[in-house]
């Protein structure tokens, strides 16, 4: 549901706006510990809670070898775990840094981040264009993350925003190819009426009639 919510917006966007789209390249296992530890302990200053979070980070690192120094006494080590509701949490609490300099120090007036994925609107082409540099910066210098090249871009909204597994336009919006693709092939390998459900409560979500009454004809008829 926090997915939808976030992009429900979109919805109403004028066709003319343009979108920055931005990608964090390898976002999972480029978090620093060192630095998502030293965030937490602006909030928690208990040294026992930061003990228990340093191991419950530790336990999972994409170095070759795990250091022998922990990282808030100053040993480096990447990485968080995919999958985990622990690394949902300490990635977004990470990005908050991010979500605040945008904000206010380059006063993106629209944004809207889901992980490492995110978007800025505005009518202005330009300073978006000039955003680009400044993010990338920041995002080096204080969170030791990169923009992926491949995966940075402004368009207009009229042209089509694909944005967490959406294809969003002006007046509609439907699934991505590949999205729909791998909600057949979950559905296909645990076809319960749990799962079915699930999808289906998902698809409310967007301009997808047709693909819920496939899913019915195919799954829920048969089951029953």
């Amino acid at each position: 549901m926090q997915l939808f919510l976030l992009t429900k917006y979109l919805f109403f966007v004028p066709e003319y706006i343009c979108v920055l789209k931005c990608d964090i390249k390898k976002f999972f296992a480029s978090i620093d510990h060192k630095i998502l530890l030293n965030i937490l302990y602006e909030y928690i200053p208990d040294k026992n809670i930061i003990w228990l979070l340093d191991n419950i980070i530790g336990s999972f690192c994409t170095n070759a070898e795990p250091p022998l120094t922990p990282p808030w006494k100053g040993g480096e080590s990447y990485g968080l775990p995919l999958g985990n509701l622990t690394s949902q949490l300490f990635s977004n609490i990470y990005m908050n840094k991010l979500d605040q300099h945008i904000k206010h120090k380059l006063k993106a007036k629209y944004y809207i981040r889901y992980a490492d994925d995110f978007v800025i609107l505005s009518q202005d082409k330009k300073w978006l264009e000039n955003l680009i540099p400044q993010i990338q910066v920041f995002l080096q210098k204080e969170l030791k993350l990169t923009l992926h090249p491949n995966k940075v871009f402004i368009k207009t909204y009229a042209s089509r925003v694909d944005f967490l597994g959406w294809n969003n336009f002006c007046d509609h919006r439907i699934l991505r190819r590949k999205t729909k693709e791998r909600m057949f092939r979950r559905i296909k390998a645990n076809p319960t009426n749990e799962t079915l459900q699930s999808y289906l409560g998902l698809l409310r979500h967007g301009n997808t009639k047709k693909v819920r009454e496939g899913l019915i004809m195919r799954y829920w008829l048969r089951s029953n």
